[in-house]
C-alpha cells in the first residue's frame, strides 16, 4: 500500500472514531442505544411560516443521520412560549428537542420575568442553525417604494396606518417599534397568533405594512403581492440583493436578525448532547441542507455547543437592555 493511501485511510479513521466513541458513550449513558425511538422536535409557531419551514429541513436531515425519524410537533400559542415550556419539562433522555428562535426567550424573559422556565438555565444548547433578517414590506396599494417615502407617508397620517406582527414581543413587533421610535411615526399595532395569519391579512390589504422574516416573504415579493423596502441585517440578504438595509435606507444603527437553534432539556446527559451536536453540525454542513435553505433566504451557521451557549447569553444581555430601556413600547 502506498504511503499516501495509508495517510488517507488513517485520516478517515481518525474522523470516524470520535463520533463512534461518542455514540457508544451516549448509549451507555442512556442505558440503551441512542436514539432508540423517534425524536420529537417542538416548534412554537404554526406550520407554513419560516420557523416551521427551516425546522422541517433540519428535522429531515437530522433524522436521516440519526437513523430515527424526527417528528416536528407544532405547539403554537403565546408566541412560542408553550413549546418552550413543554421542552423544558420533557424527560431528559434526548428524545425531545426544541427548535428555538431568539424571540422565544430573550425578549420574552425581559418582558415578563415570571416565565415558567429560565431560557438559559433550563435548556442545553445543541447548535445554532441559522440567522435571518426581517424585511419591511408594504401592500402594493401603499404608494411608497423607499423607507424615507414610507416614513413621510406615515407622518402625514398619524395613527391611520396599521401594522401586523406575529405577537407581542415578536421580532416583527420589536422591529416596527424600533422604527417607530427612531422615525417618530405613529402606527397601530395588530398582533396575530403567528406570521402566516398576519401575512394573509397583509396580502388581502387589511394590513398596510409589516416586518416579516425574509424566508416567508420571498414568494410574495417575487409575485408582486407585496413590496420590500429594506432588510434589517447589517448587510444585504443574498436572496434580496436589490433591497437595501435599514441603515442604507437612512435609519441609523438599525440591525436586527432572528436566529434559530436546537436545544435539549438541561438535564440531558452530556454524551447524548455531544452526539446531537456532532450529528446536527454534520447535517447542516451538507450541500443538500444549504440548497434547501437557500430559497428561504437562510444559510446554515452550525456551531459548537460552547459557541452557541456564549452567543445565546450575549443575545439575552443585548435584548434585555433594549427592552428595559424601551419596555413600555413592547408590552
Amino acid at each position: 500500500m502506498t504511503s499516501y493511501r495509508r495517510i488517507a485511510i488513517a485520516f478517515v479513521l481518525a474522523q470516524a472514531l470520535p463520533a463512534t466513541a461518542a455514540q457508544a458513550e451516549a448509549g451507555s449513558a442512556a442505558g440503551a442505544a441512542y436514539p432508540d425511538r423517534p425524536l420529537r422536535l417542538l416548534v412554537g409557531l404554526p406550520p407554513g411560516g419560516s420557523t416551521d419551514v427551516i425546522a422541517r429541513i433540519v428535522a429531515s436531515k437530522l433524522g436521516d443521520a440519526l437513523g430515527q425519524q424526527v417528528v416536528v410537533d407544532n405547539r403554537t400559542g403565546a408566541s412560542g412560549l408553550i413549546a418552550s415550556e413543554i421542552a423544558a419539562r420533557a424527560p431528559a433522555d434526548g428524545h425531545t428537542l426544541l427548535f428555538g428562535a431568539s424571540f422565544y426567550s430573550e425578549v420574552y424573559a425581559s418582558l415578563d420575568r415570571r416565565l415558567p422556565y429560565d431560557p438559559v438555565r433550563d435548556f442545553a444548547p445543541i447548535s445554532l442553525v441559522t440567522k435571518v433578517p426581517n424585511v419591511l414590506v408594504v401592500h402594493p396599494a401603499i404608494p411608497v417604494r423607499t423607507v424615507a417615502e414610507f416614513i413621510a407617508y406615515a407622518k402625514s397620517r398619524p395613527g391611520k396606518l396599521n401594522y401586523a406582527s406575529s405577537g407581542n414581543g415578536s421580532s416583527a413587533h420589536l422591529s416596527m417599534e424600533m422604527l417607530k421610535k427612531q422615525a417618530g411615526i405613529d402606527l397601530v399595532h395588530v398582533p396575530y397568533k403567528g406570521a402566516p395569519q398576519a401575512l394573509v391579512d397583509l396580502l388581502a390589504g387589511e394590513i398596510s405594512v409589516m416586518f416579516g422574516n425574509v424566508p416567508a416573504q420571498i414568494p410574495h415579493l417575487k409575485s408582486g403581492k407585496t413590496r420590500a423596502l429594506a432588510v434589517t441585517s447589517a448587510k444585504r440578504n443574498f436572496q434580496l440583493p436589490d433591497v437595501p438595509t435599514m441603515m442604507e435606507a437612512g435609519v441609523p444603527d438599525f440591525e436586527l436578525t432572528v436566529w434559530y437553534g436546537v436545544f435539549a432539556p438541561a438535564r440531558v446527559p452530556p454524551p447524548i448532547l455531544s452526539v446531537l451536536n456532532a450529528t446536527l453540525v454534520k447535517s447542516l454542513a451538507t450541500q443538500e441542507v444549504r440548497e434547501r435553505m437557500a430559497p428561504q433566504g437562510a444559510e446554515p451557521t452550525p456551531t459548537t455547543r460552547d459557541e452557541f451557549a456564549a452567543f445565546q447569553q450575549a443575545e439575552v444581555a443585548k435584548w434585555s437592555k433594549v427592552v428595559n430601556n424601551w419596555g413600555a413600547a413592547f408590552r
